[in-house]
């Protein structure tokens, strides 16, 4: 089967199911395993395709996303184009298996997509041993505005998984913007910077700590600014298991200051 695959998630889910060697077209952003990427042709970043340079690769099925903020448009000119595909739009860790089940069903290896997610689902376990109140983190989309995940967040769960809480769960939206006062206001003890599309090299956390009206916010009075790559915790697919537990070492830090 010929498979392009236009976000990271999709491709990290296509080559743990085992079908590395059926990837025709990526997006310019998909970059693990960085050995099987650099083989595979580009089609343009995630929000702006070629589509006819993904036509030429004559795919059978076009691994979209609905998660990526503008990819709908990507996802509209599939349709008019014609083209095979499917865009998930997962919300929680249940729709994250669930689409990975749908891939591997539409690449004919369920069996695999079964594995893969029960290997998942081990690792996504709560913490052992602690019993104290969730922790509250604010996990840092983008700086400017800063972006923080909301209700529609698979963010949400892997934070409880890891002891903590995102103050903005409620907030009716997969992401929103927050000011300097609605940090004072939820005053998170720390905040975890995983800016999407930025190489982590590139995270500064001095940034959060000298932004203008944060300085009362408990997390930038402790300094407590922490890094976590955006791969990790914004890309639905099996490395959300390894996200929790980089999550789970902050919460660690944060409990021995206690």
């Amino acid at each position: 089967m010929r498979i392009a695959s236009l976000t990271c998630s999709n491709t990290e889910i296509v080559c743990a199911l085992g079908l590395a060697d059926q990837l025709v077209a990526i997006d310019d952003h998909s970059d693990h395993p960085e050995s099987i990427c650099r083989q595979v042709d580009r089609v343009g970043p995630d929000l702006t395709i070629d589509i006819e340079a993904l036509a030429a690769t004559q795919p059978d099925i076009v691994l979209a996303s609905l998660t990526v903020p503008g990819h709908e448009k990507v996802v509209a000119q599939l349709q008019q184009r014609g083209l095979p595909h499917v865009a998930p739009d997962p919300r929680s860790l249940a729709d994250v298996f669930r689409d990975v089940r749908t891939i591997a069903e539409l690449l004919e290896v369920r069996g695999r997509g079964e594995a893969l997610c029960g290997w998942m689902e081990r690792g996504l376990q709560p913490a052992a041993g602690y019993a104290g109140p969730p922790i509250p983190i604010l996990v840092e989309w983008w700086p400017r505005p800063v972006f923080v995940p909301g209700r529609h967040s698979w963010v949400n769960e892997m934070l409880e998984l890891a002891g903590a809480t995102n103050p903005w769960k409620e907030q009716p939206a997969h992401s929103l913007v927050v000011s300097a006062e609605d940090a004072l206001e939820k005053d998170p003890r720390a905040v975890v910077i995983s800016w999407c599309g930025i190489e982590a090299s590139q995270y500064k956390p001095q940034k959060v700590i000298d932004r203008p009206g944060w300085q009362q916010v408990a997390a930038v009075l402790q300094q407590q600014v922490y890094c976590i790559p955006e791969a990790y915790l914004g890309r639905p697919g099996p490395r959300l298991v390894d996200g929790v537990r980089r999550l789970r070492a902050v919460v660690d830090q944060l409990q021995e200051r206690d």
